[in-house]
């Protein structure tokens, strides 16, 4: 999936994204997804909010209804979430995080 930092950074207000709530779909075996858990969790101990995590093997969540929940056809993992907005995958996580 090709990046488009400008349209996903232009998304984020920074102020409200300082103590942000993400939310990560992925599967075990998907390092850009545990990558993304490492970097979710370096920011709340470094106090910019919360984290959540759903394997989407264990959560029985297919292509398709991932797709639903995004707002579009997926095909990779992670699919991220900031504040209830998808923002893309890892590579997006470390954009945004990169301009806290």
């Amino acid at each position: 999936m090709p990046i488009n930092k400008d349209v996903e950074v232009t998304k984020v207000k920074l102020p409200q994204y300082q103590s942000m709530k993400i939310v990560i779909y992925g599967k075990d075996s998907c390092s850009y997804c545990k990558r993304a858990v490492e970097l979710a969790k370096q920011l709340k101990s470094q106090g910019h909010g919360d984290y959540e995590y759903f394997d989407i093997v264990e959560a029985g969540i297919d292509a398709a209804a991932l797709g639903e929940l995004v707002g579009k056809p997926v095909r990779t993992v992670p699919q991220i979430f900031v504040e209830g907005e998808p923002i893309g995958g890892y590579t997006e996580l470390v954009t945004l995080t990169s301009i806290l």
